[in-house]
């Protein structure tokens, strides 16, 4: 599928010498421009499941089928959707005039969603809505789109761009995605599956990732910090706007690969991706009501990024633990006899792991309780 050209009316023929579309505000030309040169983008994501139909109206994948090609079928697959945005911090990106990276925190809040069921991303779609086509902001963020989905091992299959003068002004724009992917029924998460004594297990965050972005913008203000300078106690060689757009790290590779390595026993009990609401926000929903989990504050040490927004804005603990990752960005409770060998798994693949504490039974309504602060 190419990509679907820029949003127009029905009706884009005016009457000689009437008004026409570009007096309007939007670029036939351009946008067809555009979704003609990103076809090399969205083919480098594209494996032997996706079959071709250029010029369709709809992007084509193999869920699975009777060919050596593949080596495992599905018995009883069922199909795992998300859909997400990048929030406010694409103003930062806007402010900094650096856009390659967003494409890669739009992939990374869909496809970090769906593997904590337990599934394996298959295809991606973008929407995009601007003022006008801006061919280098725009090949940017698709550029940006198709590295998270060449990382995350699923097809960038299509996307919209939807040109609209008037409703977005100048500057502005905002995109979101959608993920699908697949899981076979019983290897599906099942919280219910957690039990006391459980191991949990926390993957580092590359940073703020792309939740809090709001509070974030507000700690700038108040404390009147400036996006292209340096600051030595933060990091000594990028300025502030580049460390708040570090991309949110991609987490679907580490974990597939982790549950392929598992065909029969089923070792993970939960699993979490951590954004909005924290470690302890998002964690409590992959648990049972009987269980708590019990962490450590001291097992790891949050990213320099956070002290230094808490500061400069003088925010609670409390509220930065409830509204930020704090360099925790996906957890998993694992059965403890495998603990080991899981966390040497994750670490040869690529991530940083802490143990950051154990399930116990719940003395009252369960959730997350964590010590050491």
């Amino acid at each position: 599928m190419a990509r679907k050209k820029p949003i127009r009316d029905k009706d884009t023929s005016p009457a000689s010498g009437g008004l026409t579309y570009a007096d309007a505000g939007v670029s036939i030309d351009a946008g067809d421009a555009f979704a003609a040169s990103i076809g090399s983008l969205m083919r480098r994501t594209h494996g032997p499941r996706v079959l071709s139909n250029d010029g369709g109206f709809a992007g084509l994948l193999r869920l699975d089928f009777n060919e050596k090609l593949f080596a495992r079928n599905y018995r009883d697959p069922v199909l795992v959707a998300c859909t997400d945005g990048v929030g406010t911090k694409l103003q930062l990106g806007t402010q900094m005039g650096k856009y390659d990276t967003l494409g890669i925190d739009l992939v990374a809040m869909c496809v970090n969603d769906l593997v904590v069921e337990g599934a394996e991303p298959l295809l991606f779609l973008d929407y995009l809505a601007v003022p006008r086509v801006d061919q280098d902001m725009l090949h940017a963020l698709v550029k940006g789109v198709a590295e998270g989905c060449r990382q995350s091992g699923c097809a960038l299959l299509g996307g919209e761009t939807a040109e609209m003068p008037g409703v977005y002004p100048t500057g502005e724009f905002d995109m979101a995605g959608f993920s699908v992917g697949v899981v076979e029924l019983k290897r599906k998460t099942n919280p219910l599956r957690v039990r006391p004594g459980d191991v949990v297990l926390g993957l580092a965050s590359s940073g703020v990732h792309s939740n809090g972005f709001s509070l974030v913008r507000a700690v700038i203000k108040k404390a009147r910090l400036k996006l292209d300078k340096v600051y030595p106690t933060l990091d000594p060689e990028r300025s502030l706007g580049e460390v708040l757009l570090t991309p949110t790290r991609l987490y679907a590779a580490s974990i597939v690969k982790l549950l392929r390595s598992y065909k029969v026993k089923q070792i993970v009990s939960a699993m979490a991706h951590i954004t909005g609401g924290g470690l302890a926000g998002n964690l409590e929903r992959s648990l049972p009501e009987d269980v708590e989990a019990v962490l450590n504050a001291g097992a790891w040490e949050p990213p320099a990024i956070f002290r230094f927004l808490a500061e400069r804005g003088g925010v609670s603990d409390e509220e930065m633990r409830r509204v930020f990752n704090m360099g925790i960005g996906y957890c998993l409770v694992v059965r403890p006899t495998f603990a080991d060998a899981v966390e040497a798994k994750l670490t040869k693949a690529g991530e940083t792991v802490y143990r950051l504490g154990e399930i116990k039974s719940a003395r009252g309504q369960g959730g997350v309780r964590l010590k050491g602060v």
